[in-house]
């Protein structure tokens, strides 16, 4: 198998998790894209990450090199066109759950972070500046917080909200009922909206959840609404967003995934010149806080993480069906 978009990091944890297996793995640093894709030549196997292409031309010329499954090493599919990749007979698998504590925890570190602004504290001190001007927060005891897809992650952050005292309101087309025994109520979209103080992107990214968050639905929100997504980065119309910034709509916006992401995220881009105007219009306002697609790095999300992409490599060895097999609609 074949490694795009390799990191130090997915190194060390794939090599550990294959002391055992003994497959023969290839790490490469590039992204998989059109220009990179015949470096897979002669792989069965393709292991890739959120920003890869998996474009049809990439697909058919994947397949052309001898390629038979592709691996995602994360629980989103949206970068894969699965109609083509079902049509030329390659298994598409995932890793569902890593760990949703990792990015949970994450989208709460995001919302302590904007409402009791630690970021800025944490400059401020630095520079000798022990003023608490411009830092006012507030409880989250007693807010209502609206939850957009209550799966593994949706559910785990249901779950730490609930411990600090926050009413829940949620979306998602399968209630749970471990999320509503922590006293949350299932409302349609726009009554979530419409009653949230704080809301946190936890869906996946579909035809039908694409820029969830419009203008339409910005309108709705509460004024100085505290936004979260730390799901996938087309959830939001970022033009939109910045729009309700600057007229105040939109108090405090955390994110740790961007639609645009692929051309920034994952490298280090402090000596370039930062070419994505909106990217750079975003990093301008003082009430927004954003991580680089981080959510899931904890260790144990990357020892899960290789360890269910090379079981999946296995199960497909053998010809059976990967347990993360991902199929079209």
């Amino acid at each position: 198998m074949v490694v795009f978009s390799t990191k130090s990091y997915d190194r060390t944890s794939f090599t550990a998790a294959n002391v055992e297996r003994r497959h023969e793995l290839t790490f490469l640093e590039p992204r998989l894209t059109p220009q990179t894709a015949q470096l897979a030549r002669g792989f069965p196997a393709v292991c890739v990450f959120v920003n890869d292409q998996l474009s049809a031309p990439v697909l058919r010329m994947l397949a052309e090199g001898g390629t038979r499954l592709v691996a995602l090493r994360s629980a989103g599919f949206n970068h894969v066109d699965l109609r083509t990749a079902e049509a030329l007979g390659i298994t598409v698998a995932r890793v569902p759950a890593y760990s949703p504590y990792a990015v949970a925890e994450h989208a709460v570190g995001l919302i302590l972070s904007l409402d009791r602004k630690i970021h800025r504290a944490y400059n401020r001190v630095r520079e000798g500046n022990f003023s608490l001007e411009g830092l006012l927060g507030f409880d989250l005891h007693g807010r209502t917080v609206g939850i957009v897809g209550t799966g593994k992650i949706g559910s785990v952050f249901a779950r730490i909200m609930a411990g600090f005292g926050c009413r829940l309101v949620a979306v998602d087309p399968v209630p749970r009922p471990e999320v509503e025994a922590l006293g949350a109520r299932y409302v349609p979209l726009e009554t979530l909206f419409a009653e949230s103080d704080v809301i946190a992107l936890h869906c996946p990214l579909t035809p039908a959840t694409h820029h969830v968050v419009d203008a339409e639905a910005l309108d709705r929100m509460k004024a100085g609404v505290m936004l979260i997504n730390t799901g996938r980065g087309g959830l939001v119309d970022t033009r939109g967003v910045i729009a309700a910034l600057k007229s105040g709509k939109i108090g405090a916006l955390g994110m740790d995934v961007y639609e645009e992401e692929a051309e920034l995220f994952y490298e280090d881009r402090s000596f370039d010149v930062i070419t994505d105007d909106v990217f750079a219009r975003l990093l301008t306002f003082p009430n927004v806080l954003i991580t680089a697609h981080q959510g899931f790095f904890t260790g144990e999300a990357l020892k899960a993480i290789a360890g269910t992409t090379l079981a999946n490599l296995e199960a497909f060895e053998r010809g059976e069906e990967p347990e993360g097999r991902v199929r079209a609609g």
